[in-house]
């Protein structure tokens, strides 16, 4: 399932947070206390259930990881119209075709 957006429909940012720490062997509780965030929400950041992050935020996590932007965050591929019949959640070709 998609995150949502403002609007309650789906966007495609993701967040990786994750591999940023795993990279860095640090812990969440530990880029919390670094960062001067909650755990909560970073964790929130880190599920790609946020629906917004303050730069302030962003240039504390980047400054504290020594990363950019652009590698907590990412833009995911939009969905092909395709894609939805291939996956199943598409209208059904007909077997007479």
């Amino acid at each position: 399932m998609a995150p949502a957006d403002d609007a309650g429909g789906p966007h495609r940012i993701v967040c990786h947070l994750d591999a940023l720490l795993a990279e860095r062997s640090m812990t969440l509780t530990e880029l919390s206390e670094r960062v001067g965030v909650s755990v909560v929400n970073l964790s929130v950041l880190k599920n790609n259930r946020a629906r917004a992050i303050r730069f302030s935020t962003l240039t504390a996590v980047c400054d504290v990881l020594g990363c950019q932007p652009g590698d907590v965050l990412s833009l995911a591929a939009a969905e092909r119209p395709g894609d939805a019949v291939s996956a199943g959640r598409g209208p059904r070709a007909s077997a007479g075709g």
